[in-house]
């Protein structure tokens, strides 16, 4: 093969391919623990995977009905294809007057609010209080007016934000309240009993992920059963769709293992490639601008299926040691790294997010030594209404601009666990001492 077909089949130029052969060559691949891990078996992808071969002699109305009754005894559940789907079924059945107010949290995935306004609705941002990650009270209270309709509460990070507040207020002024629990699944929590909605995801990152699905909990049987006849007419999920989702994902799992993900990184920097920006967007459910059409699609039976073995099956016990070992880090990391949500309700270390004054040194820092941090792309601050600059969230803009999750998951060793946090105390009271007068540094400098 000459230089040019090697060009065109690998995407590469002739010197980033020396720079990748020089690499492996000289043993330069260093070990890094990768940012996430799907949460997912090797029986359970497989289990899936047999699973798509065998769709075609399976009933998918009642697969589905089995598996909201195996969720809830009082028939209190829809199954969706994700979050985003029930979310805009949710808002598509309540039929609201054009121009209606959604207040949301403030931090939320991009998707959110944009399925908001494709409903003609305006997304209102409420502030955080940045030590319970929820929106506080105060900026809910500033941001009701006559128009508003609902309020949409996210919980963050795997923990949940004070809920009795919320709803007092959201009662006084006549507000659905729905709880977005996609990130706070941990086999107990269903949801505030006060709440209108509250929506939990199994998507590709999430807690006993099915690679897919939603299970949202709705209290009025009237709107419950209005979102299931419009879903009724809705596309199923392709098969062949969800079975390509279970081998990308087995792929991205053998990719995980420390040695061979610091090879694929290494690949990267040989070959001048940003792999931050490839894993997320490999890691995207829904990409691309056609959000819409890929969200209004029933789940296939192969998922409804594994998503019926998952909560079947899953351990408790993975959430009790993943909180352990988050409480471990915390400790760890006590009065010298600042948290978002500290205080929150229930964490559950979903993520492990820290804040910095400085992120752009610190994730070369550590990727430096073998831990794959990173700041994200999927969260954004809402931005405020045109005519209500004064709602511009401050406390949720600033904290994602200096928020670093960690690498985290059960299976992260605690040697690893304690080399992070002896990286990231060094380099925060390196700050520390750079940032005091000269005095101070000078006094430091002296012991």
């Amino acid at each position: 093969m000459n230089s040019s077909a090697q060009e065109s089949r690998f995407g590469l130029q002739n010197h980033q391919l020396g720079r990748l052969q020089g690499v492996f060559r000289a043993g330069k691949v260093k070990p890094m623990w990768v940012r996430k891990r799907p949460d997912i078996g090797w029986r359970d992808l497989v289990v899936g995977m047999f699973r798509c071969a065998a769709a075609a002699a399976q009933d998918a109305t009642r697969t589905q009905q089995e598996l909201e009754k195996a969720c809830s005894e009082s028939h209190d559940v829809l199954v969706c294809l994700s979050v985003r789907s029930g979310f805009d079924l949710l808002l598509s059945a309540l039929e609201l007057p054009a121009g209606s107010e959604v207040l949301m949290s403030a931090l939320t995935i991009w998707d959110m609010p944009r399925i908001v306004r494709e409903h003609g609705l305006v997304p209102v941002p409420v502030d955080l209080d940045v030590r319970h990650m929820g929106p506080s009270p105060a900026a809910l209270e500033g941001a009701i007016t006559p128009a508003a309709r609902a309020v949409v509460v996210a919980h963050l990070f795997g923990a949940r934000a004070p809920m009795d507040p919320i709803l007092q207020i959201a009662r006084q002024h006549k507000l659905l309240v729905i709880e977005d629990c996609a990130q706070a699944f941990d086999g107990r929590y269903r949801g505030h009993p006060d709440s209108d909605v509250a929506m939990f995801s199994f998507g590709p990152i999430k807690t006993a992920t099915a690679l897919g699905g939603a299970i949202l909990r709705i209290r009025d049987p009237a709107l419950r059963e209005e979102m299931r006849r419009r879903q009724a007419t809705y596309p199923q999920q392709g098969v062949w769709t969800y079975f390509r989702r279970l081998l990308k994902y087995a792929v991205l799992k053998a990719v995980c293992w420390p040695p061979l993900f610091g090879a694929f990184v290494g690949a990267c920097r040989a070959t001048a490639r940003d792999f931050d920006r490839l894993i997320n967007g490999v890691a995207r459910s829904f990409p691309g601008p056609d959000l819409l059409r890929q969200i209004r699609q029933r789940p296939s039976v192969p998922l409804l299926k594994l998503l019926q073995r998952r909560l079947r099956t899953y351990p408790s016990s993975r959430v009790a040691q993943r909180i352990a070992k988050g409480e471990r880090l915390a400790e760890l990391l006590a009065d010298v790294v600042p948290r978002p949500g500290c205080e929150a309700v229930g964490p559950t270390y979903w993520v492990f997010p820290i804040l910095s004054n400085e992120p752009e040194r610190l994730l070369p820092l550590l990727r430096q030594a073998g831990f794959d941090a990173t700041q994200g792309s999927s969260m954004c601050a809402i931005g405020p209404p045109a005519d209500r600059p004064e709602l511009f969230p401050a406390a949720a803009a600033e904290t994602l601009a200096h928020i670093v999750y960690l690498p985290f998951y059960p299976d992260l060793p605690d040697r690893a666990i304690q080399r992070m946090a002896q990286v990231l105390r060094q380099q925060y009271n390196g700050q520390k001492h750079q940032d005091a007068p000269p005095e101070h540094a000078a006094s430091h400098a002296e012991l």
